[in-house]
């Protein structure tokens, strides 16, 4: 059965994006002088609010990421403190929807961590994080805030896991063990009562987060699922992955129904993964290819031809990953509808890059700013488990990003319990990351092994003592009498 093309050729419709273009920041408006990270694991590696920009930097001896202001643009001096708290390469980071200065952190010492950002930025390298969550048994990749509760996260290892961390307790309160591989990607609906993932099985999942129930899944032969995002509340998904013949493709599915896509297109013959980022609040689709340099965007409608191709942003440097600035610290007066921080490794660089809908009056446009989720939880954590679901609290654009009152973020006190043996901290050991790690540590369990056999070997010959001694006393008894 053939499936509906989508024709690149521009179509004139009445579209009020048709115009929108790419503007990159002068380089004054950069971040320059950032030792990107050259980890090779395809993640954005950036992560950006309205306060702060976070960047996954290259380092030795455990993993890293560097907190800048976002206003604090230019030459970033190389001593510029970092969060250094992981023992293994940092994989993935998330700021918190909902508290500004709280960020999580995965890495590939299985930990996941929540660091607090001082509010005016980090005066000294931070290295204490205010939760440490152990439970995956292998690498974790990838972390994702509940997009309506402050306090519930979610993480992705390379276990096959996905672990649900109730913040309020600092504690794991569910395991979702349905898939056979690596995850490669998560997405909320709008209210976050359904969950989609990629998987490396080749296989698009939608599940209930809460009970871990698969509601429907799609075998994805033809069209190999790399990423997936939710389109709002359109009840549609669009993956994107490779074709049979390893070019690169876009698909969108219908939420109810995952048995074929209601279309599926090529987009060229490039080796690199695609992010697509969406926009629920104008309908637009961004595409953008790790290593290429351009972006593609696209508008979503509800009738035929679903996807309409829209124009492309391009450059000659390539990109390694996007943060995405939330709508809240958007210039609305340049009419600014997206902005990506575009991260160039070979530079050591972080470009801004504003997607712009040209205006000529200098009023407030209400018809590309709708009411938009903001900055205030919908939900408590315990809410969320109890089986509650509610919509994101929407703001409004017009007057500016203005928070009604100061939420602070509490974590749990939790007492630290360990278990050392020998000098090893059983409960905080990490897996070795080098062969002569992995060396030191089989000599100290080689090591640990022999003296729990001679101290076995002596209280075995303790307890035949004592037998011995115990049958004497019995024999001298009758006599006695």
């Amino acid at each position: 059965m053939l499936l509906p093309q989508m024709s690149w050729r521009p179509t004139y419709r009445s579209s009020k994006f048709r115009n929108v273009y790419g503007k990159v920041a002068n380089r004054e408006h950069c971040f320059d002088g950032i030792p990107i990270t050259k980890n090779v694991h395809d993640n954005h590696f950036c992560a950006v609010n309205s306060k702060f920009l976070a960047i996954v930097t290259e380092s030795s001896g455990g993993g890293s990421f560097i907190v800048v202001p976002v206003s604090q643009y230019g030459r970033i001096d190389p001593r510029h403190p970092k969060v250094c708290g992981h023992q293994g390469n940092v994989l993935d980071i998330k700021w918190n929807p909902f508290f500004e200065n709280i960020i999580a952190s995965c890495s590939e010492d299985t930990s996941v961590r929540i660091w607090e950002i001082p509010p005016e930025g980090l005066r000294r390298n931070m290295t204490e994080a205010v939760l440490e969550l152990y439970g995956h048994s292998r690498r974790v990749g990838l972390v994702e805030w509940h997009p309506t509760s402050s306090g519930i996260l979610f993480s992705a290892g390379y276990d096959y896991k996905v672990l649900i961390w109730n913040l309020e307790v600092g504690e794991a309160v569910k395991m979702i063990d349905c898939h056979t591989d690596v995850i490669l990607s998560m997405s909320f609906n709008t209210d976050g009562s359904l969950m989609a993932t990629s998987c490396k099985d080749k296989i698009l999942r939608l599940m209930e987060p809460r009970s871990g129930r698969v509601l429907q899944q799609a075998n994805c032969k033809n069209h190999r699922v790399n990423r997936v995002v939710f389109l709002g509340n359109m009840k549609r998904l669009v993956t994107t992955g490779v074709s049979r013949w390893n070019t690169r493709q876009i698909a969108l599915w219908d939420q109810e129904d995952l048995s074929m896509p209601m279309v599926e297109e090529e987009i060229d013959g490039l080796s690199g993964l695609l992010f697509p980022f969406y926009d629920a609040d104008t309908h637009m689709l961004y595409l953008a290819g790790k290593g290429d340099g351009n972006i593609r965007y696209f508008e979503i409608t509800a009738e035929k031809p679903y996807l309409q191709y829209l124009m492309e942003y391009r450059s000659p440097a390539p990109q390694k990953g996007l943060g995405v600035m939330p709508k809240h610290g958007l210039d609305v007066a340049a009419c600014e509808v997206f902005r990506f921080y575009k991260l160039v490794t070979l530079k050591g660089l972080i470009e801004p890059i504003s997607m712009i809908v040209p205006r000529r009056s200098d009023t407030y446009q209400e018809d590309i700013y709708p009411m938009t989720p903001g900055i205030q939880p919908a939900l408590t954590a315990s809410e969320w488990i109890s089986g509650i679901n509610r919509d994101p609290v929407l703001m409004s654009l017009k007057e500016g990003y203005q928070r009604s009152d100061q939420l602070v973020f509490i974590a749990p006190a939790k007492e630290k319990k360990s278990k050392v043996v020998n000098g090893i901290d059983l409960l905080e050991n990490v897996p070795p990351r080098t062969e002569n790690e992995l060396l030191r540590m089989f000599f100290r369990q080689q090591e640990e092994l022999r003296r729990l056999k001679e101290e076995l070997a002596t209280k075995d010959v303790r307890i035949r003592q004592l037998e011995l001694g115990l049958n004497n006393l019995k024999n001298v008894s009758p006599n006695n009498v």
